[in-house]
């Protein structure tokens, strides 16, 4: 299995238009692991359309609770156990990932205790162990380690950057944040650094189609960062190459990838991706595997 990040969904929150992308998930494979990353809506139509056995799902890491990064993390566990999954699954997410757990279970407790009955299934709440993390190391299991740093991202406190490392691979993943000096020290030399992104011309019609205008536009100005920011930090950071991803806007009509370009490169000069829905990115050397548009 060959060392790579596809990204599953690519856009920032959670409403779906007609002919979009979908919201926050990614497929990291690295060292042999299988691992999600944020379980938007999507994620496991996108899995399994990037081939990945529902039944070798492995390791699951939430970044935080906005709906758009957690929605479909009990379904996608479900949908992996009715596919035949019998091996543990490893979930890992700030405080309150255990409470969303149990609580989904328990809705789905009908279907689970008669498919345990009827089809001879293994109890699914038996296969998940979930673990709640701060900053710091948050696993160090078989040469990878999951390191996380507490990020900007108001009102939300518990939301946090991470960093996989195996042998001398390392990808990081911001995490919806506002611009955030100290994620760069966290991001250094690594290959690939996964960073949200906005552009300020699409604020505006973003804000009007969705509703809720002053109070949306306060939000996205306080608790996420402009292509440029995200540049400055792969900057300093020394990054390999840069994916902006969690887009705002996604789905704008006027806006191209020729836009996310020529914004970033006022801060960053390295190696680029813009990310789309199915999008794969190699790990060998952080370069474009076949199918990408680098810039």
């Amino acid at each position: 299995m060959p060392d790579r990040l596809v990204l599953l969904g690519s856009k920032g929150g959670p409403a779906l238009r007609p002919g979009g992308p979908w919201p926050s998930s990614s497929l990291l494979q690295i060292g042999g692991r299988s691992i999600a990353v944020d379980c938007g809506l999507g994620v496991t139509r996108g899995l399994v359309d990037a081939g990945t056995s529902l039944k070798s799902l492995d390791l699951i890491f939430i970044t935080h609770l906005h709906s758009d990064h957690v929605l479909e993390l009990g379904p996608l566990i479900h949908t992996a156990w009715t596919a035949g999954l019998a091996t543990p699954v490893g979930v890992f997410g700030p405080p309150g990932t255990g409470h969303y757990w149990r609580r989904f279970c328990q809705a789905m407790e009908f279907d689970i205790e008669i498919r345990i009955v009827d089809e001879g299934r293994p109890d699914i709440r038996d296969l998940v162990s979930i673990g709640e993390f701060g900053e710091g190391q948050v696993v160090a299991q078989g040469g990878l380690t999951v390191s996380a740093l507490r990020v900007e991202h108001p009102p939300v406190t518990d939301c946090f950057a991470l960093r996989f490392e195996h042998g001398a691979k390392s990808v990081v993943f911001s995490a919806d944040t506002a611009f955030y000096p100290p994620l760069a020290d966290f991001a250094r030399g690594a290959d690939i650094l996964v960073h949200e992104a906005m552009l300020e011309e699409g604020i505006e019609r973003l804000v009007a189609r969705t509703g809720n205008g002053a109070r949306l536009r306060e939000h996205l100005l306080a608790s996420h960062s402009f292509a440029e920011e995200a540049g400055s930090i792969a900057s300093d950071a020394g990054v390999k190459r840069l994916v902006l991803n969690h887009l705002i806007p996604a789905d704008d009509s006027l806006i191209g990838e020729a836009d996310w370009t020529a914004a970033v490169r006022k801060t960053w000069n390295g190696d680029l991706t813009i990310a789309r829905d199915g999008l794969v990115v190699g790990l060998s050397s952080a370069k474009a595997a076949a199918g990408e548009e680098t810039a």
